[in-house]
């Protein structure tokens, strides 16, 4: 069993800091919202198709060079199936980075 902490034992600075950054972000959106209202249905629309070219276009990158290399060195398929899970991992990570910018 894990020892309880005692109710008089203040939380850790770290935790404190974390949940003040939560609280503070928060209230940063919630004034925003208030401030600008919902984006407009055409602005959703937009950043849905930019996340699938920021994913696509790496991946057919991959993709055409791959094949590319393989003809040139007749390997097959083995370079375009690597470059295009690179490509794959790569448009994924740019998404996911775009997605989470302030």
């Amino acid at each position: 069993m894990l020892p309880e902490a005692s109710p008089e034992e203040p939380p850790r600075d770290t935790e404190r800091d974390r949940l003040a950054d939560e609280v503070r972000l928060r209230g940063e959106r919630h004034r925003r919202f208030t401030k600008e209202g919902e984006p407009a249905v055409a602005r959703r629309l937009a950043q849905i198709g930019i996340l699938g070219w920021i994913i696509v276009v790496p991946a057919l990158l991959g993709l055409f060079g791959g094949r590319w290399l393989d003809r040139l060195f007749g390997t097959g398929l083995t370079i375009t199936g690597a470059l295009l899970m690179i490509g794959l991992c790569m448009g994924c990570w740019s998404a996911w980075k775009w997605m989470n910018q302030p």
